[in-house]
């Protein structure tokens, strides 16, 4: 049946690479959707009940200082407008400076992108196109070259381990050189553990430091240390863009470092992970290919399928088979 359809349908037979990657997008998909479901049930009600708060708000406010609900929400439109360019209600550090500008050019260079500063300039948006491109790329190595120096580490300390615990046993020599190679090359399991514990290490190293020059609570300083050494970087919780951060120094260089740091070890976490999830995927079309080739047993064995359910599963059959 194999041979039947690779000769007269090759182009029906994904290849491994193809039912992989098809496989992951319906599997990301639906974790999306669960997601979806999820913070939607959370988050709904909370985002309905801040909009009551708000018009009630306005209403209150209009009527009390005897102001246009109107010409109220055109000012608000206005200073909302302005929020780009750096205007905020309460003073915070200046955004163009050369301090403010490097930090910009951080989040910038690490896709971290809080969105607190942008360029409102045709020329400077143009010139961070070039700029991200080549910036981002770069940093981008710097991190894979970082995953490569902790497997390294890691290779260099499980082969000290290894020598030493083979001449405590006296086992030196009838140990093959290929077998001691392999003992002591990390998996992805072990890279991805140290690597787990590193990230959370510097999480909470940097929370305990954030809760405290920031103002917010653990879990906020938690938070906020997810998004930004994930990259994802919403923005709503920012480091350092107070007034008086200006004049702390080694908060200011504590910050970029603890930044960089965290950047490294998840993005490095990120790529570990990826590894695993692809050997689930291999593992799960594996476990198709099993199944289906039950179902094909049981309708050869069978007179209570038709022929065309036993085609069709014989078909689903090779078609995953083909892929491994």
């Amino acid at each position: 049946m194999k041979t039947y359809f690779s000769c007269c349908c090759p182009s029906l037979i994904p290849s491994r690479e193809t039912a992989r990657i098809s496989l992951l997008c319906a599997l990301i998909a639906l974790y999306m959707l669960a997601g979806a479901a999820l913070f939607s049930s959370l988050e709904r009600p909370a985002e309905l009940k801040a909009h009551q708060l708000w018009e009630r708000r306005l209403r209150d406010f209009s009527y009390e200082h005897n102001i246009n609900l109107e010409d109220l929400k055109s000012l608000l439109c206005h200073y909302e407008e302005a929020r780009t360019a750096g205007i905020r209600a309460e003073q915070g550090r200046a955004l163009w400076d050369i301090h403010g500008a490097f930090y910009f050019v951080g989040t910038v260079v690490s896709t971290i992108g809080f969105g607190v500063t942008a360029p409102i300039t045709v020329t400077g948006k143009a010139l961070l196109i070039l700029y991200g491109l080549l910036g981002c790329s770069a940093t981008i190595l710097f991190f894979n070259l970082f995953l490569e120096r902790v497997i390294t580490m890691l290779s260099l300390l499980i082969f000290t381990c290894h020598r030493r615990r083979i001449e405590h046993s006296g086992l030196q020599g009838r140990t093959s050189e290929g077998d001691r190679n392999e003992d002591w090359k990390p998996s992805v399991y072990q890279v991805t553990f140290i690597l787990f514990v590193a990230v959370l290490l510097v999480a909470c190293g940097a929370a305990s430091l954030y809760s405290v020059m920031e103002g917010w609570t653990y879990i906020q300083s938690l938070y906020f240390c997810f998004v930004a050494f994930s990259t994802v970087g919403f923005g709503d919780f920012v480091s350092g863009q107070r007034e008086h951060h200006e004049d702390t120094w080694a908060y200011q260089v504590a910050n970029c470092l603890l930044m960089l740091l965290g950047v490294c070890c998840t993005y490095s976490l990120f790529n570990t992970i990826a590894v695993i999830i692809k050997q689930g995927l291999d593992w799960m079309l594996r476990t198709l290919a099993w199944v289906f080739a039950g179902f094909a047993k049981i309708c050869c064995n069978s007179d209570h399928y038709s022929n065309s359910v036993f085609l069709t599963l014989s078909l689903l059959y090779v078609l995953v088979k083909m892929t491994l």
